[in-house]
């Protein structure tokens, strides 16, 4: 082992100690809710607080033994993020609604998913195989909700929830991580082709239709989201998250521009020809008139309501527990960030967001160091699509773009949101574990063998013309 091997170490002892710290965070606020409130922490805290504490420690052991060179601080920061969460949802609770032990319930399911997936999923390539399967699953569950008998309808002007029960589930959100493997098995496998096959359009150099025909599908898939779910916001999360893989394939900022540009375009129409998508930029545009803040549908109340708040919470916020998020509609979910903005203020908010920037740096962290095109690729896709996700959230709230339907990953209240980013930070860890390992020794699979396509160096530096390319350019 060289001396840069020896240097790596596994530093779960500080990931512990993280951990234990982001505990206090999250079962402090909390308690902080309760007592503010006057009431008093009766056996429900004490035991969301030891079933929380259990699970997160569960996550460490497992990654103590399945992937001890993960990155030490996603772990602890996404425990931070969702016990706030569960502290401001039980904050806002009302004896009709229930949605902070739901909450609970569901964060023990989505971190018991993501122990399964770090202690069963030993490499991260493996899911290569299922690139295709992947695109034809993503496309089942995006038109699930539209399935007569098993859709709840339509919530809050979309039409994205299937019913189970009593229950309901948000399927577009275990999408995303289907969509991330296949643009990432696709990439990894086609990048020489959509690089050098095709015409030239100026400093554009455009891929033949077959070799970009899998894709444009699933572009597609995303536009449906927008025409048929009227969901803005998961529609622009697809989109984001396929402009942001394909730039690290590529690394042509050309194919950037022209993303952002067909995302313009595709904004610009469908404010013209779906009505509720215009109802939705009035309210953005013209927050403040009173025909705008009264109107029933597409009205600005909402948002108006949230900047209300958090400009009464000011610089340090009025405390938590103490201020008037209740007045905001949807402020468990939809509006959480404004919540949070209330009670604990601008250097609270601030906080928050250099949590997310965090997580999505050590991600791109992991993307960077991992020594396969796929892993490069998928953790690059996931990390960017949380932070795309904060970005569209955030800016919603804050009158910054038009607001959408997204949730605050893991701290607005939702089981599906909740599920699917733990799956998210597992595949993450898993992916910097073999990032940051001294040596990796686990076989490559022979279809996974390095090839032309996958193994140009670290992308980020030209490789030699192979004779795949060679031929490319003959043809």
């Amino acid at each position: 082992m060289s001396a840069v091997d020896a240097a790596v170490r596994p530093r779960r002892n500080i990931e512990l100690v993280l951990l234990i710290l982001a505990l206090i965070v999250g079962c402090g606020a909390n308690a902080m809710t309760a007592i503010n409130e006057g009431t008093q922490l009766g056996s429900d805290f004490w035991m969301e607080t030891s079933i929380l504490a259990a699970a997160s420690l569960g996550l460490h052991i497992s990654l103590r033994f399945r992937a001890k060179y993960a990155d030490p601080l996603i772990l602890p920061i996404v425990v931070t993020l969702n016990g706030l969460g569960l502290a401001m949802i039980h904050r806002l609770d009302t004896p009709q609604s229930d949605y902070g032990n739901a909450q609970a319930r569901w964060t023990v399911v989505g971190m018991a998913l993501a122990a399964i997936v770090i202690w069963f999923l030993k490499d991260h390539r493996m899911l290569r195989r299922f690139t295709y399967i992947s695109l034809i699953l993503s496309a089942v569950l995006l038109v699930l909700p539209l399935v007569p008998g098993i859709t709840a309808g339509d919530i809050n002007g979309a039409q994205v929830w299937v019913k189970f029960g009593s229950s309901t589930f948000q399927p577009g959100e275990v999408a995303k991580i289907t969509i991330g493997i296949f643009f990432a098995g696709y990439l990894s496998t086609n990048r020489d082709l959509i690089l050098l096959a095709g015409r030239r359009i100026g400093k554009l150099q455009l891929p033949r239709f077959r070799d970009l025909g899998p894709m444009i599908i699933a572009w597609l898939a995303s536009i449906g989201i927008l025409i048929f779910q009227h969901d803005l916001g998961m529609s622009i999360l697809f989109f984001g998250i396929f402009i942001s893989m394909i730039y690290v394939a590529t690394s042509r900022a050309s194919w950037a521009i022209l993303g952002i540009l067909l995302m313009f375009a595709g904004a610009m129409a469908s404010s013209v020809i779906f009505p509720h998508i215009r109802l939705r930029i009035d309210g953005w545009l013209n927050a403040f008139d009173p025909n705008v803040f009264g109107r029933q549908y597409g009205g600005s109340y909402q948002i108006v309501q949230g900047l209300f708040g958090m400009a009464n919470g000011g610089l340090i916020g009025t405390g938590i527990g103490q201020g008037r998020p209740d007045l905001v509609p949807f402020a468990h979910s939809d509006m959480i960030i404004a919540a949070f903005g209330e009670e604990l203020g601008l250097v609270g908010l601030f906080a928050i967001v250099m949590l997310y920037a965090l997580l999505v740096t050590r991600g791109m962290r992991a993307a960077i160091g991992a020594r396969d095109a796929f892993g490069k690729l998928l953790a690059c896709g996931l990390s960017a699509g949380i932070g795309l996700q904060c970005f569209v959230v955030i800016g919603g709230v804050t009158r910054l773009i038009p607001l959408t339907g997204l949730t605050t990953p893991f701290l607005a209240a939702g089981g599906s949101s909740l599920l699917a980013n733990w799956i998210i930070t597992a595949l993450v860890l898993v992916i910097s574990n073999a990032a940051r390992r001294p040596v990796d020794t686990t076989p490559l699979a022979p279809d996974e063998a390095p090839t032309p396509e996958t193994s140009s160096s670290a992308w980020g530096t030209s490789a030699p013309e192979t004779a795949l390319t060679q031929a490319v350019k003959q043809q």
